[in-house]
């Protein structure tokens, strides 16, 4: 096996021992903490995190994690994983049906592969750089929609849009205007490879950490669409803009982002 099999397989590994964890606490009572007025943590993302570092940290002991629930202290290995442990925590919290574990891997500074796991369904999608993306065993490709207002679009909201003036409201209101349709569902790795297989044409938001897009970033690139920020520049999970299209409609929804309408 070589080593970008071995990466995969033990981030698949991992996943799979937290995909566990959240589909068996699911429907229990859970404890939950508050990191700002909406922004929460539960007991069970705590234990998926455990769970993955666990088998990352067994098969791979120098290399670095960067987690959403944890504090990174950095090795300067070359090897950074990047992990979402619980994506649509609050979904999650009120036993809506969409979230997901998000890992990725960053290898002196580029991203080497990711994999977003879906364990309702147990869909993997998976990429690893130069190779192409996929859903379990089948080849992703984006849409081929060439138009906004025949494109379904998705994003999100920041967790402080009542106390802060840059919260995607106006971003929102004037891309769903032209857009066939616009829609929130709370998981922005899984909405990211909601565009690498097709189902979406495009996916924006602002605000967001290098874990909820690594995984979600790259396997929409290797299923042939385009990732940059809100100002164009190439995809980089620790930047907090990213518009995701079929590459199609990337132009326009970079002007409809930028210019306030007549």
């Amino acid at each position: 096996m070589d080593s970008t099999n071995e990466f995969l397989s033990i981030a698949r590994k991992a996943a799979e021992k937290a995909g566990d964890i959240l589909v068996r606490h699911l429907a229990l009572p859970k404890k939950i903490q508050y990191k700002g007025m909406i922004d929460l943590v539960t007991d069970v993302d705590r234990r998926s995190e455990a769970a993955i570092f666990s088998v990352l940290k067994t098969a791979f002991p120098s290399h670095d994690i960067l987690s959403e629930e944890s504090v990174f202290n950095s090795t300067h290995s070359p090897y950074l994983w990047i992990v979402d442990p619980l994506d649509g925590t609050t979904n999650y919290a009120h036993g809506y049906p969409c979230f997901c574990i998000s890992i990725a891997l960053r290898i002196n500074g580029r991203m080497a592969l990711g994999t977003v796991y879906n364990p309702l369904t147990n869909d993997f999608y998976t990429a690893v750089a130069g190779k192409g993306a996929f859903k379990n065993t089948r080849p992703l490709h984006v849409s081929t929609i060439q138009e906004v207002n025949k494109a379904l679009l998705c994003t999100g909201f920041p967790y402080d849009i009542g106390s802060s003036e840059r919260n995607n409201l106006r971003e929102f209101t004037r891309i769903i205007r032209h857009a066939q349709g616009v829609r929130r569902d709370g998981s922005a790795a899984l909405d990211l490879c909601r565009v690498a297989e097709g189902s979406f044409d495009g996916f924006w938001e602002l605000k967001l950490k290098p874990w909820d897009v690594a995984a979600g970033g790259l396997i929409a690139l290797e299923a042939g669409g385009q990732v940059t920020s809100f100002s164009g520049e190439p995809f980089d999970p620790f930047t907090d803009t990213i518009l995701c299209t079929n590459g199609l409609i990337h132009r326009d929804l970079l002007n409809f982002l930028h210019h306030e309408e007549d």
